[in-house]
């Protein structure tokens, strides 16, 4: 299940979320740019837990102070698969909230659920030596905001099974409610494995996401 655009219209431009998309591919771009050095820059300037609990900077050296690697890791992604996965949900849903908060208030609630669902994945795997990069948990922020704000509105959606594909508009609530509920199941999942390798960041998505609940109501008084 793909959703692919919404209905809900905007009043503005979202230049936030365009120039946000536009930082995500050049800090991509520089990371293919650095060929063998592509893994490096990640353990350098990705966000490891390990770091965060023990106050140290492990090999490769990365910012100083190391907790900048919180928003470093926010830009950075693993794979051409990983940004375009990410810079879709941001543009689907990213400009609705741009639309409903204005800019400078978008600005610091994605910071914000970024910075949520790092401390999040940090306290569920605070051993980890696993990078952790991606806007996923700034960007699951944005989707658990717009499920609040709009859970009737219709999203188009690519449905794939085996060799049936069909586009289908089905209501927020129900492709961000199955969104969530994934990132749950296999977020508890993980607990129980543990093996100590890479993976999805499950526990940063959730926490990101009940980050964008909580922040969207806070934001309200202040909406003009």
């Amino acid at each position: 299940m793909f959703p692919i655009w919404d209905d809900v219209p905007t009043k503005k431009f979202p230049l936030i979320t365009v120039i946000l998309i536009a930082l995500n591919l050049m800090v991509f771009l520089y990371q293919v740019s650095l060929g063998e050095r592509f893994n490096e820059f990640i353990y350098s300037m990705g966000l490891l837990p390990f770091e965060m609990t023990h106050h140290i900077d492990l090999f490769p050296s990365g910012p100083s102070p190391i907790y900048l690697t919180i928003f470093s890791s926010m830009f950075m992604h693993g794979s051409i698969v990983h940004l375009l996965g990410n810079m879709l949900f941001l543009w689907i849903f990213g400009n609705n909230i741009e639309d409903y908060l204005g800019r400078k208030k978008f600005v610091i609630f994605y910071l914000i659920c970024g910075i949520a669902a790092a401390f999040t994945q940090i306290f569920f795997n605070p051993d980890s030596k696993v990078p952790m990069v991606g806007a996923s948990g700034a960007i699951a922020g944005v989707l658990g905001a717009y499920l609040l704000l709009y859970p009737r509105a219709k999203v188009t959606t690519v449905i794939i099974f085996v060799f049936f594909i069909r586009l289908i508009k089905i209501p927020a609530v129900v492709v961000l409610g199955f969104w969530i509920i994934y990132q749950f199941l296999y977020g508890i999942s993980s607990l129980a494995v543990r093996t100590g390798e890479g993976g999805v960041a499950w526990f940063a998505h959730i926490g990101g996401f009940i980050c964008g609940v909580i922040l969207i109501k806070l934001f309200k008084p202040f909406v003009e």
